[in-house]
């Protein structure tokens, strides 16, 4: 008998539509001689399953099933493609596990962490692991433009704590800049992070649980036309993704038992996917993504591509590790 797989996706931030993407590439790849498989659309006001009419159907939040043709429908597996809340950020986790429904993800208090990256970066700090400079601010918070200046310098970066795809993110040159980076980011979250600029090579990092092990993929460089990695580089080809990375053998290894160092730290599973960018050979960490993008031109399919993993593989293999 086949396996229900849900794939949900959506999600309650800028990020939806990227994650939609990212879903209907999961549900074009995933076996289904082997699954049956249902399109869950999760938004603030619906949670409903999409079937191939575009009919939309309730989900019983109950027990996450579905009433079709009176037959109560119940999934083995949910394959989670949102980006940002609720996917990403640890609530949707919280909410599978109370009612006891496997899903592809990292646990809650891991999503919920990395997805917060002041306390990401705080939480790994004792563990070796470099950061840029940074200094923080909460809605509400009196600003003062030296006090942010002389702790990061300039240029800076002003990011929103809680956010993905660089919405919410600037990169400041002058004081003057500050406060309309300030309000940017607050549009996104009502928690700021702003650092100093880190000058190196940038590169993206994905590590997966694969059979049964943590696997580091080849190596991304990220080469932006634009002036840092925004939403226009990632998402509307200003940018190139070379894979794998121009970097010493050095830098590498570095680099490479870094980001497996940060996944085993912190008990991960699933799918994962961290930012560097190089000081001289030491990787600084910039941020984690626990649901990256999964469409066929997204960084994560690319580095598995290039590790001799496609994509049917990739997303069958996250169904294994959850159901064995």
């Amino acid at each position: 008998m086949k396996k229900r797989i849900a794939i949900i996706m959506g999600g309650y931030s800028s990020e939806f539509k990227i994650s939609l993407k990212s879903g209907n590439v999961v549900y074009d790849y995933l076996d289904k001689d082997q699954y049956e498989l249902y399109r869950i659309h999760i938004f603030r006001d619906k949670w409903v399953y999409v079937d191939s009419n575009e009919n939309e159907i309730p989900i019983n939040r109950a027990d996450f099933s579905i009433d079709i043709n009176n037959k109560n429908i119940r999934f083995d597996c949910i394959f989670n493609a949102i980006h940002g809340s609720p996917g990403e950020d640890g609530l949707m986790q919280a909410y599978f596990e109370l009612i006891h429904m496997p899903q592809t993800s990292c646990g809650f208090y891991q999503a919920s962490l990395t997805f917060n990256k002041r306390d990401l970066l705080s939480v790994l700090k004792p563990y070796g692991i470099k950061s840029a400079a940074s200094y923080y601010l909460n809605k509400g918070d009196v600003i003062s433009e030296d006090e942010i200046i002389a702790k990061v310098n300039l240029p800076c970066f002003v990011k929103a704590n809680k956010s993905g795809s660089s919405f919410g993110i600037s990169k400041v040159y002058k004081k003057e800049e500050l406060k309309n980076a300030i309000d940017v980011a607050y549009a996104e979250d009502d928690e700021i992070i702003i650092e100093s600029f880190l000058d190196g090579i940038e590169v993206s990092v994905g590590v997966i649980k694969y059979k049964g092990k943590t696997k580091v993929l080849p190596i991304t460089e990220i080469v932006t036309e634009n002036d840092f990695f925004d939403y226009e580089a990632k998402y509307e080809g200003k940018s190139q993704e070379i894979t794998p990375a121009r970097i010493t053998k050095t830098q590498k290894r570095n680099v490479t038992q870094t980001a497996r160092k940060i996944y085993d730290v912190l008990k991960m599973k699933g799918f994962s996917r961290s930012e560097f960018i190089f000081i001289g050979d030491e990787p600084y960490l910039l941020e984690m993504n626990t649901t990256p993008g999964l469409t066929t031109a997204s960084i994560l399919p690319q580095q598995a591509k290039e590790a001799g993993i496609n994509l049917s593989q990739l997303f069958n293999n996250a169904i294994q590790e959850v159901l064995g």
